[in-house]
């Protein structure tokens, strides 16, 4: 993640667009269920997608826990409807609906290893198009995005513990299940300006974005 002066912000224009398209996927009848999931909670449905033997959400989660910390990106909730909520590690733990979990690091690893290791996973897992091109949600250049896998994943930034947001539109930032030690846990990271998937490690109080693993 950059630092805070590095952040940058999606122009609003582009960040209201893709927030009403989002809440028009929360519509069950636009949506074929044999390919997704509606969250019981709340009723909120989520794309999902296949790979290999692993079933994944397609989108990051959106749940309003009752307990936790979890924000939407800036504090706007307008935000959430495309890029979900990002959550601290504790909370991430236990957002996950019944029959999915927060992956730990060896099946994330497992996605990465089916798709050809981490220097290409992450382009066949980013969603396609620019900010500067008006085709996509990720800055130019978005190196090697071809979402082949369907898991359109999305550049949603995160939260750093003082309270600070940044990176969004340049990085996508994911919690794993797997802790470092008590202060730290892993985490998955994808940028606008590699193909790469990078593994790293931060104090658990930060804000990242969920994929729940079907169980």
């Amino acid at each position: 993640m950059k630092n805070k002066k590095g952040f940058r912000q999606l122009p609003l224009l582009v960040m209201v667009f893709f927030g009403v398209w989002a809440m028009g996927c929360d519509k069950e009848e636009e949506i074929d269920l044999t390919n997704a999931f509606k969250d019981a909670r709340d009723g909120r449905i989520y794309k999902i997608v296949t790979i290999e033997d692993q079933v994944w959400m397609a989108e990051n989660l959106a749940f309003k826990p009752s307990g936790g910390n979890y924000w939407a990106y800036d504090n706007n909730d307008v935000y959430r409807e495309t890029y979900g909520y990002l959550y601290d590690w504790h909370t991430a733990l236990n957002v996950c609906p019944a029959g999915w979990r927060l992956p730990a690091d060896e099946e994330w690893t497992q996605l990465f290893e089916f798709l050809g290791g981490e220097k290409v996973a992450g382009g066949k897992l980013k969603a396609t198009g620019t900010i500067e091109a008006e085709t996509g949600l990720w800055y130019a250049p978005n190196t090697g995005a071809t979402n082949e896998t369907g898991f359109t994943a999305l550049p949603g930034g995160g939260r750093y513990h003082n309270g600070a947001f940044g990176s969004l539109g340049s990085y996508g930032i994911w919690w794993s299940a797997t802790e470092l030690d008590a202060g730290k846990a892993l985490y998955l990271s994808m940028g606008s300006g590699w193909s790469d998937v990078y593994r790293h490690n931060y104090d658990k109080g930060y804000g990242f974005a969920v994929r729940c693993l079907q169980d």
